[in-house]
């Protein structure tokens, strides 16, 4: 099976314009903590509730600050046509429960959670993949 296959496709993308504020507004709106941020359709990074807690408030930064003062920059991603095997092993190894999905092109075109993996014919290789995320590790270390 192809991400392309089980992928969300309707997805909120913030800009570099947008606050702390206006992000956490609109993942509280959307009940979601992951958004990817771009330019028009190119992916340009990530802002997930934790960079907004643990970066933003934690380094007291203003609700107005602007989301690329928190953003993750160095964005892991996946294409539409990825195998969900490749993707789910790739999740483990990185240990992120959600990736950017580009096109060929590189543009944006989804998220694919672990629970859209799942739910989705890979749920065996899925609870591998969360096992690995699980395990305590360097990758998202959110010291200031």
């Amino acid at each position: 099976m192809k991400v392309a296959d089980c992928m969300s496709r309707n997805i909120c993308v913030l800009s570099l314009d947008n606050s702390l504020q206006s992000a956490a507004q609109l993942m509280a709106e959307m009940d979601s903590g992951f958004l990817p941020v771009a330019d028009k359709d190119e992916l340009i990074g990530i802002v997930t509730d934790r960079d907004i807690a643990i970066r933003g408030v934690g380094m007291g930064l203003a609700p107005s600050a602007g989301v690329e003062e928190v953003m993750s920059d160095e964005v892991r991603y996946c294409f539409a046509e990825d195998e969900v095997e490749k993707v789910l092993h790739t999740m483990g190894t990185l240990q992120m429960r959600r990736l950017p999905v580009l096109d060929r092109d590189k543009r944006l075109v989804g998220v694919v959670s672990l629970s859209d993996l799942a739910t989705n014919g890979a749920a065996p290789a899925a609870g591998a993949a969360l096992g690995d995320i699980a395990q305590p590790s360097e990758h998202h270390s959110q010291r200031l």
